[in-house]
């Protein structure tokens, strides 16, 4: 088994936005491959497309409503084969998002679902009696809030939907449920597919009994929508049950050769960081899984070392994926301005410090060109929570808006006609055709992820973390024939380490050693070759 996952760099396309090849102003599959070239010379080895099967789009394709059938807005079965052949051509790698825990309220599952309370597909969906006042069964909330809980009036009853009324979700207690949903997955995989991004993986059980959520033991700073962070969420999702679906799931890709499975833990905070380990831990579950724990605001050393020591002591043998940015979350450079010297030196640092975790890494589409989150305006907005919690919550289009290719070109390249979410100055500054040269940001990526590759030590070495005040963050990457310090500065100020024995910098941004100082400057970083001793 060649296990080509585990040192893997994931590129991560969002179809809407990568290239749009119809004139219509919505990404397309045919877009995609006519800008793999781009993606191959990036040196990643996999593809992971945000859904592209059919839906009413409510939730930008999270709402499926036909697994097997891609969705017109992106082509059809044909584009998709030509584009798994030509990505394969390239060698790169291809998985797909599979939204399994809900379907869309389009689904011809969920509408004969809904029907009555005894067809063949009534106990497909979470369904339950209103309580003896008219309430909902239980306390859940939606992420996009108000309850977790719609009445259907067809029926008399209530569905749980973690998300949009929308997205009712499927009751996976139900045999005949998990069976059609693997079924589904098998479908694509006998496709060419490689593997699977699963969407929210840790939802797909609810409780049985229906029992109520206690209050969250710490009361958060709640936003307009995160009524969900005020509970503890124990019985809407997260159940042990989840633990023998992946298991399911993972004996079906063992039928095939060299599948990979990453799967998204809808969870903040440490237990994030505990689920990746039990979801991975063995080889009878997820191959790997990441969370929201390097998506949020949070920038400091701690911060950083105790995702990644929390995952070490969790899963000892499990694998992670660590990622700065995804289509959920503002981009980085944004995120984290407060703690740059510039853009670009945040771009840079941020790169040098992702590719040197250990396990397999993901990047972001535009996350190569250094990309800055879009600032929106309500009239150009699509996003069902800004939609509604606007201007508390400015949403999830900053981040989606589309890839910027030349920057003089309409639309910076993406399309002919008006894109489903605006092309601004300040993200078309940063087109793929200003940044040919040896010193722009493109080029600095596609250095980083060779000399990852090429690196025994950041390829396959072994963690071990040194203790440095805040705001530094070391550790070692050791392999057999390569041993490599990593030291990063994560503020605006300069430090200075006194060097406990020789070492040379292989790779840095505003890092020196004279005599026995080491220096990093603002945004600094270096990764250290040197001898047996750890230099600092």
């Amino acid at each position: 088994m060649r296990e080509w996952w585990r040192s893997a760099v994931i590129y991560q396309v969002y179809p809407r936005s990568y290239q749009d090849s119809t004139g219509d102003g919505v990404g397309d599959l045919r877009g995609i491959t006519s800008r793999l070239d781009h993606i191959a010379e990036l040196g990643v080895d996999c593809i992971w497309l945000s859904p592209i099967f059919k839906s009413p789009q409510a939730d930008m394709g999270y709402d499926v409503s036909d697994y097997l059938a891609v969705d017109p807005l992106f082509g059809d079965l044909e584009d998709f084969d030509e584009m798994i052949a030509q990505a394969h051509a390239r060698g790169l790698k291809v998985i797909v998002d599979q939204v399994l825990s809900h379907t869309s309220d389009k689904h011809e599952w969920f509408k004969q679902s809904r029907l009555s309370r005894d067809n063949d597909k009534s106990d497909w969906y979470v369904w339950a009696d209103p309580l003896p006042d008219g309430s909902p069964p239980t306390n859940w909330h939606s992420h996009f809030g108000g309850p977790a809980w719609e009445f259907d009036p067809q029926r008399g009853q209530y569905y749980q939907h973690n998300f949009l009324t929308s997205q009712p979700d499927l009751n996976f207690h139900n045999p005949d449920v998990v069976e059609a949903i693997l079924e589904t997955c098998k479908f694509w995989l006998d496709r060419g597919l490689d593997g699977f991004r699963l969407d929210t993986v840790n939802y797909y059980f609810h409780d049985k009994e229906l029992r109520s959520n206690p209050p969250a033991q710490t009361r958060p700073q709640v936003m307009a929508t995160d009524l969900y962070g005020m509970q503890r969420n124990l019985y809407n999702k997260t159940r042990p049950e989840n633990i023998g679906f992946l298991e399911k799931l993972r004996k079906l890709t063992n039928q095939y050769d060299d599948i990979m499975m990453v799967g998204e833990v809808g969870e903040m905070g440490h237990r994030s960081i505990e689920i990746m380990g039990e979801y991975t831990a063995g080889n009878t579950r997820l191959h790997m899984a990441y969370s929201f724990a390097m998506l949020g605001p949070d920038f400091n050393a701690e911060h950083f070392r105790n995702c990644i020591e929390g995952f070490q002591r969790g899963a000892p043998d499990g694998h992670p994926y660590w990622s700065f940015s995804n289509h959920d979350v503002p981009r980085q450079v944004t995120r984290w301005a407060e703690h740059a010297v510039s853009e670009d030196s945040m771009a840079r640092f941020a790169c040098a410090m992702l590719m040197s975790f250990e396990g397999t890494i993901g990047i972001y589409q535009g996350e190569e060109l250094g990309q800055t989150e879009t600032e929106m305006e309500y009239h150009e907005l699509t996003d069902p929570p800004a939609l509604r919690f606007w201007p508390s919550v400015k949403g999830r289009d900053g981040c989606r808006t589309p890839m910027v290719w030349e920057k003089d070109a309409p639309n910076a390249g993406f399309s002919t006609g008006k894109p489903w979410l605006p092309v601004k100055a300040p993200q078309a500054a940063k087109a793929v055709d200003q940044q040919q040269g040896p010193d722009s940001i493109l080029s600095y990526y596609k250095d980083m992820i060779a000399y990852r590759k090429n690196s025994p030590a950041l390829a396959r070495g072994k963690t071990t973390f040194i203790n440095l005040p805040e705001p530094l963050l070391a550790f070692t990457r050791q392999a057999e024939d390569e041993t490599l310090t990593c030291v990063f500065n994560l503020s605006k100020d300069t430090h200075e380490l006194a060097m406990k024995a020789p070492a040379e910098i292989a790779l840095g941004q505003s890092a020196s050693i004279s005599s026995d100082t080491f220096t990093l400057e603002g945004n600094g970083f270096a990764y250290l070759k040197h001898g047996p001793t750890t230099p600092i």
